[in-house]
């Protein structure tokens, strides 16, 4: 007899369990259709413009549209500003002592 009242008592306290959950979902389901529905009543605010680029902003980009080419030196493959380069028998060096320096 002791085992079927503790049988008994366990699933209640399982269905009860249950019920709880239930309630707590059903609660926070009714709280976010609130929510949204109270959020839907309000009126959106209008966007605001968006700011034009001040004077750093295009001076950055345009000097990112006015880089330079890189190079590579023949000698020690550092890169280089393609205005600085030292040409030698149709090769690119990075300066005249590399250039002066017999090819590998």
């Amino acid at each position: 007899m002791t085992k079927f009242l503790m049988w008994l008592a366990l699933a209640a306290l399982v269905i009860f369990a249950i019920r709880s959950k239930i309630r707590q979902a059903q609660k926070r389901y009714q709280d976010q259709f609130r929510q949204q529905q109270q959020a839907a009543a309000q009126p959106q605010p209008q966007p605001q413009p968006q700011p034009q680029p001040g004077y750093k902003a295009r001076a950055a980009a345009q000097a990112a549209n006015d880089a330079e080419v890189m190079l590579q030196c023949a000698h020690c493959g550092v890169f280089y500003p393609a205005s600085e380069t030292v040409q030698t028998n149709g090769r690119d060096y990075c300066s005249a002592a590399h250039a002066a320096l017999p090819s590998a």
